[in-house]
């Protein structure tokens, strides 16, 4: 078991070695618990990367996604000793497209029970809309970045002519991508989208169909097209 005082007292045993989540835990953009930023799914493997001065919260990297946030001390008791370092798959394009039905069907399963949209949510049944992309490629054991600007800097860019199935749809009214959609042919596609757009979770949308006020909303914020051809290896 983690804990602060064992941190504090002997902090070379602990920080920059590798965990794993007991259950899944909520890290957040504070050392104060203030905005959920994303979730560590029971089993996913993470490092503790420093300590918060008022010992409320431990910094930690999610080891397959490099992703940062806070950890409240009290869920430090659910943390174990990673029994092997995690290793990243490689993969091929070819594996990765064999695999891409498995990636659409979970995120239709998805949609299918109760969800609402939950800024930070990567694990079922609350997600955002990158949350949901990679917990739907994870699922077929292809790790991705975690938000949506980063997914579309690591996907090859496509015209929009050549989407298929599985693809993704990447839209902002700013410079930045702030949105991300899977497509699953048809000119439709499945998000996680927030309430501000008339919808509040999981649903379908269409870049053909228009007349429905959620499609025509996101076809005005299209920005590119984006194909996963790798596996995210991480950084560190």
């Amino acid at each position: 078991m983690v804990s602060i005082d064992l941190l504090k007292t002997a902090p070379a045993d602990f920080l920059q070695k590798e965990f794993r989540c007991d259950r899944t835990l909520n890290l957040y953009k504070t050392s104060d618990g203030a905005g959920l930023v994303t979730q560590a799914a029971a089993g996913r493997p993470l490092k503790i990367t420093e300590i918060a001065q008022d010992t409320r919260a431990v910094r930690v990297c999610l080891c397959e996604d490099d992703y940062p946030g806070w950890l409240p001390a009290a869920d430090l008791a659910h943390l174990s000793v990673a029994p092997t370092p995690y290793q990243a798959p490689q993969l091929s394009a070819a594996d990765i497209q064999d695999r891409l039905p498995q990636v659409i069907t979970f995120t239709q399963a998805a949609m299918a029970v109760p969800n609402q949209y939950l800024w930070g949510g990567t694990v079922a049944p609350n997600y955002d809309c990158s949350g949901l992309m990679q917990a739907a490629f994870r699922s077929a054991g292809i790790p991705l970045p975690r938000d949506s600007y980063q997914q579309a800097a690591f996907t090859q860019r496509i015209e929009r002519s050549a989407l298929q199935p599985g693809d993704l749809i990447f839209f902002s009214n700013t410079d930045r991508i702030t949105h991300v959609a899977l497509y699953l042919g048809h000119g439709q596609y499945i998000h996680s989208s927030g309430k501000d757009k008339g919808r509040n979770g999981i649903g379908i949308d269409s870049i053909t169909d228009l007349t429905h006020p959620v499609s025509w909303a996101y076809y005005q914020q299209i920005k590119s097209f984006g194909r996963v051809m790798r596996s995210y290896i991480p950084k560190n």
